[in-house]
């Protein structure tokens, strides 16, 4: 019998998260790093929701690797907890979890497609201009 895995994706800025999705013991890893060590709090707490809302019951039988680059520390774990969440309802097909996914925070499971406005020429940044003089 073949094993069931599941591949997703996520994205916030120019992070990118790939999260494979398998049946095993509960291990959750973000660049083989365990979930409860990585990152400092604010990060942790952020990647740890999907798995907070899914359940013990659900996360005890799923082995969840996820890969992030790009970005700085907070696009990648927004990009990490999308990844996760999408994971976690598509190898579960349970609709009670994509609910409460949906009902805690819709970022959960569609990626934020918002970038960076680039640079443009008579300016320091995107919108602001350099001061007019007149002499």
């Amino acid at each position: 019998m073949v094993e069931k895995i599941v591949n997703t994706s996520g994205k916030h800025k120019t992070a990118v998260a790939r999260a494979t999705v398998k049946k095993g013991t509960g291990i959750v890893r973000i660049n083989k790093i365990p979930l409860p060590i990585y990152g400092n709090y604010l990060v942790n707490q952020k990647i740890s929701e999907p798995v907070n809302i899914a359940g013990e019951k659900v996360i005890s039988k799923l082995d969840i690797i996820v890969t992030v680059k790009g970005g700085g520390m907070i696009g990648q774990a927004n990009a990490a907890r999308t990844a996760i969440a999408k994971g976690i309802v598509e190898f579960t097909n349970d609709t009670v979890v994509r609910d409460a996914f949906a009902g805690f925070d819709r970022s959960l499971l569609v990626s934020d497609s918002r970038q960076k406005e680039p640079k443009y020429f008579g300016g320091p940044g995107s919108r602001s201009r350099y001061q007019k003089s007149y002499r």
